[in-house]
């Protein structure tokens, strides 16, 4: 029987609302640091709601060919400024939200510091995210690789082509206004962030 009071996550990119739902109502948040490197996932991606519908943004990462990579060696490629490229992607889709402009100095600097690993860059977006939301959570990490733990193990659980309401069928997208309403239908379990720049303070009552 797992224990309901851990919860074990990937690290992830601006992770999803999901994430965060089981984040904020876990007790201890332990984070993986010694799996490899799994692609197509969120640990280099997120999604947002642009005038055009989902938008992907991905963070391009060093490869090497041929071998697998331990998450905390990950480096990121930054051969083409995919920083200004996600940032003026959040501009067009968050700019006119009703707290873009309240949020968005604490996340221009990822976008402007190069972070060598991915790890840490996940990390600190994570503790910024935190903080901006106003949860008072630890991070812990993982001392060792374990395919498996006796509690929630999230690792492989939330995923791009996952669907989260069979991770947990109690959970609900309680939905929200989003800036493009008028055009699309409400769009659930995209980027944390397009929860933050739509409702602001909040954005708890929706976690």
């Amino acid at each position: 029987m797992p224990q309901q009071n851990k919860t074990l996550f990937s690290i992830s990119y601006f992770p999803p609302v999901y994430y965060f739902s089981e984040l904020f109502n876990t007790e201890e948040v332990i984070i993986e640091q010694h799996e490899h490197y799994s692609k197509q996932s969120y640990r280099n991606r997120c999604e947002i709601l642009s005038p055009g519908g989902k938008q992907t943004l991905s963070i391009p990462i060093v490869k090497k060919s041929g071998e697998k990579q331990l998450i905390t060696d990950v480096k990121i490629d930054y051969k083409n400024n995919w920083q200004t490229l996600h940032f003026k992607s959040l501009q067009t889709a968050y700019l006119s939200s009703p707290f873009y402009e309240f949020y968005t100095d604490a996340f221009r600097p990822f976008f402007e510091k190069k972070y060598p690993f991915l790890f840490d860059l996940n990390i600190k977006i994570i503790e910024t995210l935190l903080y901006e939301l106003q949860i008072e959570k630890e991070l812990n990490f993982t001392e060792n690789f374990q395919k498996d733990y006796p509690y929630k193990d999230l690792r492989t659980e939330i995923h791009p082509k996952k669907d989260y309401t069979k991770i947990n069928p109690d959970y609900k997208a309680k939905p929200y206004t989003q800036v493009f309403s008028n055009t699309f239908a409400f769009v659930p379990n995209l980027s944390i962030l397009d929860l933050l720049f739509n409702e602001g303070p909040g954005a708890l009552s929706f976690l």
